[in-house]
């Protein structure tokens, strides 16, 4: 019964272009040379000058489907893993934003559980791993590298046994407000006041440190380190001047090419699509950000300083993302046979063999397409019996129109 039921839930996610692990633990991966890359990336995950990887194709040629694959393979490897999606909701240049999905969006091997209860009912207090964790933390303040509220909510979370309070402390951790006050009382709730002067962080420099000090947070409980996977980095096409520079300087963060900006643990994967580059960056383009963004943003007193880190992101974006390969005929017939088999399993129903022309240009080479006509025919001849369909397909073009709609929607947040 478990088995058509994970085939089924598996045949319903590629019918509607969606992965899910049943149907990507099926289908399996057919990038050989991005797999090789990501598994260097897990051993070598505490190595700051390893810290990420883009990848990029056309729609329809299995970015998505890579990235839970490798969500599978680290999960596999003992790493929590985050996928994000970017979207109207959670904007790249919006650092805050990003890290709150992310953390909301956790997954953490064998556990089923909220991320950051999880990660917190795993720490020890009193333990030698949380002694090393809140001096690290303490040295890490030292050092302007985190705000004294880290250091200050660790010695609380130790030695306080007022639950609520500590709950607080887990949410200020994930990306929620805490009050002043509240960390304030704390500490004099345990008599640790006159150790620590705890002072308001500035907002805009809260999310990087908040992504510093959960990478060390989840390596204190045992997992290898904490993998983000970024899809649908294109859309950074639709955002304006302003928010696409700054979209370009988190991207070479997330890279670890920022300096004194590295975070050892932290391995990040993002996904965009091919042309992104050549149709957004590039000087022939139809945006030209590499001659417009730069000196706009110059301009600018307010972001001004983020122009070296918006030259790398861009660079990045164009150099160092890895083309995913085409399906080769071999690919294709073979997930077509394993899709058959699973179809079997989930209807209980034998599909006829597929002759299907293997190679095509535009759409039809896209193992996508190959994968949504099969199940579309299948359907149709289980429900209609000697009925032979005939199936087209309109083709995608990604839209890189700028969006009205996220520049209000985003005007608060410091744009």
């Amino acid at each position: 019964m478990n088995e058509r039921l994970n085939a089924r839930l598996a045949v319903e996610a590629l019918r509607n272009g969606v992965p899910s692990k049943e149907a990507v633990a099926k289908l399996g991966s057919n990038q050989p040379r991005v797999e090789k890359k990501f598994i260097e990336l897990l051993e070598n995950a505490n190595n700051p000058n390893s810290q990420g990887m883009l990848v990029s194709g056309d729609f329809g040629t299995g970015k998505s489907h890579l990235l839970t694959h490798l969500e599978q393979l680290a999960l596999s490897h003992q790493f929590v893993c985050s996928r994000v999606s970017i979207s109207k909701e959670t904007p790249l240049f919006d650092m805050g934003k990003v890290f709150t999905s992310a953390m909301e969006n956790g997954r953490i091997p064998d556990r089923q559980g909220r991320f950051i209860e999880e990660i917190a009912h795993e720490l020890k207090p009193n333990s030698d791993e949380f002694t090393k964790l809140f001096h690290w933390a303490e040295e890490a303040a030292n050092n302007d590298q985190l705000s004294t509220i880290f250091p200050a909510s660790l010695k609380i979370y130790e030695q306080s046994h007022d639950l609520e309070l500590n709950s607080e402390i887990e949410e200020f951790w994930s990306g929620e407000r805490i009050l002043i006050s509240k960390i304030k009382n704390g500490l004099r709730l345990i008599n640790q006041a006159q150790y620590f002067k705890v002072q308001a962080a500035r907002p805009a420099d809260l999310p990087l440190q908040r992504l510093r000090f959960a990478t060390e947070l989840i390596k204190t409980v045992g997992y290898q380190g904490w993998v983000v996977l970024l899809d649908e980095i294109e859309l950074i096409g639709s955002y304006s001047i302003l928010q696409r520079g700054r979209s370009y300087s988190e991207i070479a963060r997330w890279m670890g090419e920022i300096n004194e900006e590295t975070f050892p643990g932290l391995i990040f994967v993002g996904a965009v699509t091919d042309d992104f580059a050549s149709e957004i960056i590039s000087p022939d383009g139809k945006k030209k950000d590499r001659d417009y963004v730069p000196a706009k943003i110059d301009l600018n007193p307010r972001y001004s300083s983020l122009v070296p880190s918006i030259k790398i992101g861009m660079n990045l974006l164009e150099r160092r993302t890895q083309s995913l390969e085409p399906p080769s005929e071999r690919d294709i017939r073979e997930t077509v046979k394993t899709l058959r088999d699973l179809y079997r399993t989930a209807f209980d129903w034998e599909p006829p063999a597929q002759e299907m022309d293997i190679g095509g240009a535009g759409e039809w080479g896209r193992m996508r397409y190959k994968v949504r006509a099969a199940i579309n025919e299948w359907d149709l001849r289980r429900l209609i019996p000697n009925y032979k369909p005939d199936i087209t397909v309109d083709e995608f073009n990604t839209s890189y129109a700028e969006n009205t709609d996220l520049e209000h929607s985003t005007k608060n947040y410091g744009d």
